[in-house]
């Protein structure tokens, strides 16, 4: 089987794709099966794109161009492109500085507007563009002095925590939730994006031996609340809660997806739990109730983050998928699964990983399971460069033609918000 190369895809085959769903007549593109296919292009630490701070303005679109053709290419048809990574923009933001990750310094204008830049080509290629943003991460140091000058958590210092050596806003804090909430929302007014996404991190991965501390909100805004661990929990829906319900009011068309941690609590600890044992739970360590979103409808899709194999004890891939599956039914959100593309080969891995036909298997087992509308893989260099030639083998085992992702289920909502 000859590996699809980024590398060989030649200037005719990029005009051929380019624009290619918006030149199908409408009844054609209605044809298409629908599934979502999608890929995460990762920005923090110039994990994916741009790979290093400070490359030129042409060096930097000539990489995302090249990422984009190769989901093109894989018959992807969605990129996630986390373009506001550690409380900071790959737009003109007018909330926070520009993204240290473009230029190498915070707050530096990098001569251009990669969102703008990135929706428009993306759409050239038949892709979706959604907006992946991380809610309260503000840093991954922990020194507010190396943040720029005019960066909102030095202005509002009482608005950080610091814990695990970095810092984070405090999500109890109702002026945070707002402020992140339409810093996040500024992208959505101003770009056609076709979904806003939110990755796994709420409240930060617990640093054992640490706590993170919002004493002092809990104090002030946690009356009525049984514990700490219900009013975070009550303080990430509201976020959650509000930040879809603008989105349908802003952009009726863009979709709002969250992408949690892959297990929502194990059946040890709760009767609806999943058959796992996973050390983190997204529910009482996170604070995050994933499984609560969906039933409440707050969502246009979850993604949860299935980065386990098939047979792995604690977290098997072949248990999830259908506590997943059931846990979406009859919600009217939908259901894609996070693939983890990068542990492919990759050193330290479990033996089923060096198996390039691991992924590949993921997708056959899906099929069972109705409620998969698609798949999302982790991350975009991993996508272009395939070393093992398991994004070739999932393409030509399950790709066959393009399609189209789903429509959203979810109607626009027009209940006040709680609690801004």
């Amino acid at each position: 089987m000859e590996e699809i190369s980024r590398r060989g895809f030649t200037a005719a085959a990029v005009g051929a794709l380019a624009g290619v769903l918006a030149a199908t007549p409408a009844d054609a593109r209605d044809r298409l099966p629908e599934q979502f296919r999608g890929m995460w292009a990762a920005t923090v630490a110039n994990l994916d794109w741009p790979s290093a701070p400070g490359l030129g303005v042409p060096e930097q679109q000539a990489e995302l161009v090249a990422l984009l053709d190769s989901a093109a290419d894989r018959r992807l048809n969605a990129v996630l492109l986390q373009v506001r990574p550690a409380a900071d923009a790959f737009w003109p933001s007018r909330y926070e500085p520009w993204s240290q990750y473009l230029t190498g310094t915070q707050g530096q204008d990098p001569g251009w507007d990669p969102l703008g830049y990135a929706v428009r080509a993306a759409h050239r290629r038949g892709l979706e563009l959604h907006a992946w943003c991380n809610p309260y991460r503000v840093s991954p140091q922990p020194d507010p002095g190396r943040l720029a000058a005019t960066h909102p958590a030095r202005r509002h210092p009482d608005w950080v925590v610091g814990y695990g050596g970095q810092l984070y806003y405090n999500p109890g804090l109702p002026q945070v939730r707002r402020f992140v909430r339409e810093a996040m929302l500024d992208a959505v007014r101003r770009y056609p994006v076709d979904g806003v996404h939110f990755d796994d991190y709420f409240y930060p991965y617990p640093v054992e031996g640490q706590e993170f501390d919002d004493g002092e909100a809990y104090d002030a805004y946690g009356a009525g609340f049984p514990n700490r661990a219900s009013w975070r929990r009550h303080n990430v829906d509201l976020l959650v809660r509000e930040t879809g319900t603008l989105i349908k009011r802003i952009r009726p068309t863009a979709r709002f997806g969250v992408s949690p941690f892959g297990v929502w609590r194990n059946d040890s600890a709760d009767p609806l739990g999943s058959p796992s044992s996973a050390g983190i739970q997204s529910y009482d360590d996170l604070y995050a109730d994933s499984r609560g979103w969906v039933r409440k409808g707050w969502l246009d899709y979850i993604c949860p983050q299935l980065y386990w194999n098939i047979g792995l004890a604690a977290a098997d891939y072949a248990k999830l998928v259908p506590w997943w599956s059931d846990a979406v039914t009859g919600s009217g959100v939908q259901l894609y699964i996070g693939e983890a593309l990068h542990r492919q080969g990759a050193p330290g891995q479990p033996a089923a990983w060096g198996d390039a036909g691991e992924l590949s298997r993921h997708l056959t087992l899906d099929r069972a399971w109705p409620q998969v509308l698609g798949n999302v893989y982790f991350s975009a260099k991993d996508v272009a460069a395939d070393p093992t030639g398991a994004m070739a083998r999932v393409v030509a085992d399950h790709y066959p033609t393009r399609a189209r992702a789903p429509r959203s289920l979810r109607p626009a909502f027009s209940s006040r918000l709680v609690g801004t």
